[in-house]
Parts: structure tokens; sequence; C-alpha cells
């Protein structure tokens, strides 16, 4: 055999055996799990109770700009079927992050325009103060504050991360005035989307919290060392980087972090050592005013053997005309918001449907 045979021989059976690029990322499919009613903003926030019920609550802007009025409390069963529209009382019109406490079982809301966290009953909407800030903020006005997500420790206590100050707050789980739980330049940004800190969560052990910077497309770690009165946190760090836009997080038992990409419209898994293991959702166009599969995605939360994503689809020229993303003209033309699912499952590198390993879930 000639050495030019030889040549085209490995060449050829080189590319036979390497991975097919349409293959690399097995990322399924998102499917509408609920749309909102006619007239409702982006939904943001999400969270979901023990009995499967989907609690989500709206950023109040449209294609067309602001909202007005109180913000919007939406209740679905386990099959997306809406089960009641809430106006929360004495709120803005601009929520976003949601979560049931774990002990006190209270349902907490960040009131992102009036820069608090409210206690809500879910059924008839009326709330009072659960958080305040104090005064003045480290970092003024402006920025002022930006409360984004909630999440919880072992023995109860409450941390909210602030978009704009670059601060996660702590208070007890009776709420009350917020302190300071870390500070750090980490979580300010000055990239587009404008938000730093967002999506946060403690890992399996309490030994690490995992904070998504938007606009800087980080995951950032704050080490945690434990004491009587809850984790005390270290110096953060960039854990990985590159997640575009990174926005909601959740992790799983396997201590993965499942990432809202809101500017690349998917869900990325990052492993335990920053790694990739995984890639799911795309944007797949416009249905009559509303998003096919992911746009903007924002809160994730599982549900059984589901994932389920809110869509923002927020235009970001609203609040700068500078803000021009890929997805601004398709954000422009949304009229009706969805809430989508996909099944909650690793896909990674070359893997089939019969092969996919089902995730351990957030509880």
């Amino acid at each position: 055999m000639s050495a030019l045979t030889k040549g085209l021989t490995l060449i050829l059976v080189l590319l036979a055996t390497a991975p097919s690029p349409a293959r690399a990322w097995n990322r399924g499919r998102a499917r509408v799990f609920a749309t909102l009613p006619a007239g409702a903003s982006g939904p943001e926030g999400l969270e979901v109770d023990g009995h499967g019920m989907v609690y989500v609550t709206t950023f109040g802007f449209t294609a067309t700009g602001a909202a007005s009025g109180e913000g919007q409390l939406f209740v679905f069963d386990r099959r997306g079927n809406l089960i009641r529209q809430v106006s929360i009382s004495g709120s803005s019109a601009h929520l976003l992050g949601l979560r049931f406490h774990p002990e006190t079982g209270a349902l907490l809301v960040n009131d992102f325009g009036n820069a608090q966290v409210l206690k809500v009953d879910p059924v008839t909407g009326s709330s009072s103060v659960f958080m305040t800030l104090p005064s003045p903020l480290p970092h003024g006005t402006p920025p002022g504050a930006g409360l984004n997500d909630i999440t919880f420790d072992a023995v109860g206590n409450v941390y909210v991360s602030d978009s704009f100050q670059g601060i996660v707050w702590k208070t007890g789980k009776d709420g009350g005035v917020a302190s300071v739980w870390v500070d750090s330049p980490l979580l300010r940004t000055t990239g587009v989307p404008p938000f730093g800190a967002n999506g946060l969560r403690f890992n399996r052990e309490e030994s690490a919290m995992f904070v998504a910077n938007t606009g800087d497309d980080t995951v950032i770690e704050i080490p945690v060392t434990s004491s009587g009165s809850g984790p005390v946190a270290g110096t953060p760090s960039v854990f990985t980087n590159s997640v575009n836009g990174a926005d909601g997080l959740v992790v799983d038992q396997d201590d993965n972090l499942w990432v809202a990409a809101n500017q690349a419209d998917e869900i990325v898994v990052i492993d335990p050592t920053g790694k990739a293991i995984s890639k799911l959702g795309d944007f797949g166009g416009l249905d009559d005013g509303a998003p096919i599969q992911l746009l903007f995605p924002a809160s994730l939360r599982f549900l059984g053997d589901e994932l389920i994503v809110t869509n923002l689809a927020l235009d970001l020229r609203l609040f700068n005309a500078s803000f021009v993303t890929v997805d601004s003209e398709y954000c422009a033309q949304v009229s009706r918001y969805t809430v989508v699912k996909m099944p909650a499952r690793i896909r990674g590198f070359g893997r089939k449907d019969a092969d996919e390993r089902p995730s351990q879930r957030d509880p």
C-alpha cells in the first residue's frame, strides 16, 4: 500500500470514528407548560411547592414597556392549568424571585420595584413586609438596590441577591432589616444585561454558595465555614466563566449547577469542577406572538422528572437603547408569555435518549 493510500485510509477512519457535531449536545426540546393570560407581562420568578403547584411572578415589562399597578402572582397546577391570578397588595408591578421558607412555610417574594421582600398569602394576595434594607445603602443611590433571588441555609436564615449593589443580604427566618453577608466587586457588573448577582444556592454540604453574575457571564463561588448561627462567608472567586447571561440557578443532589443562560436561550448544566456537562433547549422562533422553546429564560425549578423554566422574553432596549442583543427584535414581537417544560435529564455528548441519566432533584 502506498504512503498516499495509507494516509487517505487513516483520514477516513478518523472521520468515521469522530463524534458527530450534530450530537455534541443532545438538547431535547422545550414544550409549553403554561401560557400566561392575555395582557400579562413577562414571567420571571418561579417556585414549586411540595404538592407540585407552580407559582410564577411577573417582572412587569411587556414588549411595549413597563406595566403599572400591583405585582401579579399566577398559580398553576402540575399540568399547567391556571388555578388563580393574584394581585399582591402593597407591591410594585416589578417582582422577581420567590421561595417558600422551608421551616415557616411563608411565601417570600422579592419586590424589585420597592427594594423589599414581602411575605405573601398566595391565595388572597395580602402581604406584609418581611425584609428591608439598611439606609444608606453601601454603594449609594444610584445604583440603588436590585433584589433578585432568595435562598436559605440549614438553620433557616434567608439570603437575597442584590444585582445592583453586588451584595448577598442576610436575615433570620423572621425577617427584619438585612445585614451584609457578602459584598464583592465580583457580584457587580458593567456588562449587558446590567444585572450582577442573580440566582444563588448553597451546595449540599453547605461548604459553598454559588451566585450567577448575569452581566459578567460568570458563576461566583463563595466558600463557607460553619458556625452555630449559620454559614460564615469567605472570599468570593470566579467558579466558571462564559455562561451567556447567567440568570436563575439551582443545584441538584449531585451538586451539579443548572443555570439559565438568558442571552443564549439555553440551560447549562455545570459539574462541581466548573465543566459544562449538558446544554438543554434552544430558541425556535415565534408562534403567533409566543416564544417557541426558550427566549430569555430566567428562572428554573424541578417538577418531578421535568424542568420548568420561565421565558422572560425581555427586550433590554426598554432600559437603554444601546442594550441591543441578538434576541432584541424577537423579544419586541412577543405578545403572549410562556412557561415551558423539558425532561430534567443530563444530556451530554453523544447520549441517546435511552442512555440519559435522570438527575436528582433540588428539594
